[in-house]
């Protein structure tokens, strides 16, 4: 059976590539809404190569009849329309940071935790934070095998995960430097052009940013509550595609062969770890890929059990559009969407 899906957001980065996963999936639907607020009204968005879709007015839409709600379009948004959307029969998936921490809503990574699904109270799922998807990919299957305790990541991020504005502003600056004009801080606080701002999101009173929180809370939502995380989170100046550098201490002894063998059969995983000049992977390499990169694989002797790795994912598609097409996809092959339509049948 096809599913009917609206994609909220559709004009923004990661509702174009919303609709772009869905066409490359080749996700069944019969009919694809693309909302966005009324100044979008009009506006046309491409459903693959050959479809292209009106932009329809988010504030009147009725999702009743409609499967699926893709939402992206800002929390504070999200906070008002998804209940909307789930009280109508929609199923939502949220990509915004609102409904995470709500205990009643999962927070998915199919690859992680897809029994999460099972727990939907308010008909509402929560795509994970970019920087936490591709890490929880990463640990789960170490987890499992090792028993994690303790992770410290530094994350290398970039623009694209503060949007069209925040890629338009490196673009911007960059072509700037050549010409002498001075740089104009409109997304980012410092230039963000041949720099690094060690600061994502707003600063809460510990002293880490909410960037930084989020990591730590949705790790332990996701994969264990008992595993401590501390985080600092970098934005850098790269358009698409999100680096960590991750340590990782262990309950039990860890190899490098060991690590390395699990991580080649973890779903979601591709291993590209040879010591030698370019035997990893950068963010340039897996911008429009779907696997979450590992390399640089090695033993951290500063801990008992310790495991060190670079971590590499397109944050537009497995750490955003991706993770939520495939909690859809996960959600139909459970028979979580499309009951009433399939029992009707």
């Amino acid at each position: 059976m096809g599913y009917r899906v609206a994609v909220v957001g559709a004009t923004g980065a990661v509702g174009r590539e919303m609709l772009k996963t869905l066409a490359e999936r080749k996700f069944p639907t019969t009919e694809v809404a693309a909302l966005a607020s009324a100044r979008s009204v009009g506006q046309e968005v491409s459903l693959g190569e050959k479809q292209i879709l009106k932009v329809q007015n988010l504030e009147t839409f009725d999702f009743t009849g409609w499967d699926i709600g893709l939402f992206s379009p800002g929390a504070s948004i999200s906070a008002v329309h998804a209940p909307r959307a789930a009280a109508q029969g929609c199923v939502v998936i949220d990509n915004t940071s609102h409904f995470r921490m709500d205990p009643d809503v999962p927070l998915v990574v199919p690859e992680v935790n897809p029994q999460a699904l099972l727990k939907n109270k308010r008909n509402i799922i929560a795509n994970p934070n970019c920087s936490t998807i591709q890490m929880v990919v990463a640990l789960k299957p170490l987890h499992d095998k090792y028993k994690i305790k303790r992770v410290v990541v530094a994350t290398y991020q970039a623009v694209a995960g503060a949007g069209k504005e925040g890629m338009d502003e490196l673009y911007t600056q960059t072509k700037g430097s050549f010409v002498n004009d001075p740089p104009r801080m409109e997304v980012f606080t410092k230039q963000i052009a041949f720099n690094c701002i060690p600061h994502i999101d707003k600063f809460m009173d510990d002293g880490s940013t909410k960037e930084e929180w989020k990591m730590v809370v949705e790790t332990r939502k996701i994969l264990d509550p008992a595993i401590k995380v501390v985080a600092t989170c970098v934005r850098v100046p790269v358009f698409i595609g999100h680096s960590e550098a991750i340590n990782v201490e262990f309950e039990n002894p860890v190899t490098v062969a060991g690590a390395r063998a699990v991580l080649r059969e973890a779903p979601g995983v591709v291993v590209m770890d040879t010591r030698e000049d370019g035997g990893y992977i950068t963010p340039l390499e897996c911008q429009g890929e779907d696997a979450t990169f590992v390399s640089r694989i090695r033993i951290d002797d500063t801990v008992p059990h310790g495991l060190s790795f670079w971590c590499v994912s397109d944050n537009l598609r497995k750490g955003a559009a991706l993770n939520a097409i495939q909690i859809a996809e996960t959600m139909v092959s459970m028979g979580l969407i499309g009951k009433k339509a399939a029992a009707a049948e």
